[in-house]
């Protein structure tokens, strides 16, 4: 069946108007069971905690410096990055300091001051070992081939702006730092693996999700990963971006002005959403794993980063993508 402008335009209406809604009433809802759910959590971040210290040995086992005469530093690299990592983790509540238990025998004889944990987040050999980190994880789980989910937040830059709230009034402009008049978040882009809810690559921008976005997909061009299929929000529904996938194939939902103008990737992503349009939906709804994944992250590690430096600002957010995967490591 040969498709036009009009049938794409027709299709979009007819989501708005009564598609979207029959495919939410299809949808089975589940209600979650909050104590199997608060167990299934303990298990998860002890079981991270104690598997940290054998994963970073074999993280920085085949880092190796070379230094010029000087004072030796305070702290190995191991203890460097478990430093980080720690405290990345130190939370707000009881609850967490509990599941914490087993982890402060891993710094026992380090005295430190805090001036040399803040340097920790732009420290170039802790950098590549929590690339190297990335890396292992990833291989432990026997990821190559995945079906993603790609979504972009923002992490608050002081305590007076939450990115929720300035999304909502501002929608797409609230993803862009020029259109707010000052530096109020650190944007930063995730795809996630919908089999294994690990973050299989990331980027950070102080600019724009879609900078954010660029570096995620660098990212995820050095890990060798595979992608059968993405789903992406209305920010990234165009030609361009769908081409730039390649042969993965692509779910977006189109905007109001869209057309079929574009690559023959494009128009056959098209020609999808309007012959199957609720097998799309039910394809592209998948992408709610990412909105949900990175709302637990930051209930969990807060909103905002304390951080004022953009490098650093990278490094706490890697870190808590990283605490993420770790957490869904050993989970079936």
């Amino acid at each position: 069946m040969v498709i036009w402008n009009k049938h794409l335009t027709e299709r979009i209406k007819d989501i708005e108007d009564f598609l979207l809604q029959e495919y939410k009433d299809s949808r089975e809802e589940k209600k979650r069971d909050w104590r199997t759910y608060e167990q299934q959590m303990s298990v998860r971040i002890k079981g991270a905690i104690r598997n940290l210290e054998p994963l970073i040995d074999e993280a920085t086992s085949t880092i190796s410096v070379h230094r010029e005469q000087g004072r030796k530093p305070a702290l190995s690299l191991k203890q460097k990055v478990i430093l980080l990592f720690l405290q990345r983790l130190v939370a707000k509540s009881n609850r967490n300091m509990a599941y914490m238990l087993d982890a402060f025998s891993l710094l026992s004889g380090v005295d430190i001051s805090y001036k040399t944990i803040e340097r920790l987040y732009s420290d170039e050999e802790v950098e590549m070992a929590i690339h190297n980190l990335h890396i292992l994880i990833l291989k432990k789980k026997g990821v190559d081939k995945v079906d993603a989910s790609g979504d972009g937040t923002g992490y608050s830059l002081s305590i007076r702006t939450h990115y929720a709230s300035e999304v909502e009034k501002r929608k797409d402009e609230a993803k862009d730092s020029e259109t707010q008049g000052r530096m109020a978040f650190a944007y930063s882009f995730k795809m996630l693996d919908l089999n294994t809810n690990l973050y299989v690559a990331f980027g950070m921008s102080m600019k724009s999700e879609k900078q954010a976005f660029d570096q995620a997909m660098e990212m995820l061009d050095k890990t060798g990963i595979e992608m059968e299929s993405v789903r992406l929000d209305k920010y990234y529904s165009c030609a361009s971006y769908v081409e730039r996938f390649g042969d993965t194939t692509v779910y977006v939902l189109p905007k109001k002005n869209s057309t079929l103008r574009g690559s023959f990737k494009w128009k056959k992503t098209m020609f999808d959403f309007v012959e199957e349009p609720l097998p799309y939906l039910e394809q592209y709804y998948r992408r709610e794993h990412s909105e949900a994944q990175m709302g637990a992250d930051k209930r969990f590690f807060g909103w905002r980063v304390e951080q004022r430096r953009w490098d650093r600002i990278n490094t706490a957010i890697a870190c808590t993508n990283l605490w993420h995967n770790l957490f869904n490591l050993y989970t079936v």
